[in-house]
């Protein structure tokens, strides 16, 4: 998950935004489009990484579905991947399908 600060990452993001409750320890939150190849492989990436680190969520939001959210955020492609902290601060940010090693490792910038 590389790359340098970008818009939105500071940004607190809760349950109304979310559609779902946040993490104990921290959030991945996936923006994915419906005919997206590579919002399939983040999903199972993300899903995978939230189930072997104890209290992180990862939560998919449709981007179609929620364009005001993906306006106020600059999500400008899908896959775009969050991490945020146990606070629902935006720590991290990277677009593209993720390595399973760059979330955890961005995911210890939010633990």
């Amino acid at each position: 998950m590389a790359g340098g600060v970008r818009d939105g990452e500071g940004r607190r993001l809760g349950e109304a935004e979310l559609g779902a409750p946040l993490g104990r320890r921290a959030t991945l939150v996936q923006f994915s489009s419906a005919f997206c190849q590579p919002c399939r492989a983040t999903r199972r990436t993300l899903a995978e990484v939230a189930a072997m680190v104890g209290g992180v969520a990862h939560v998919e939001i449709d981007a179609e579905e929620r364009l005001a959210l993906v306006r106020e955020l600059d999500i400008a492609s899908t896959p775009t991947v969050l991490v945020l902290d146990a606070h629902g601060t935006v720590v991290r940010r990277a677009s593209g399908q993720p390595r399973r090693a760059d979330v955890i490792a961005a995911l210890g910038q939010a633990v």
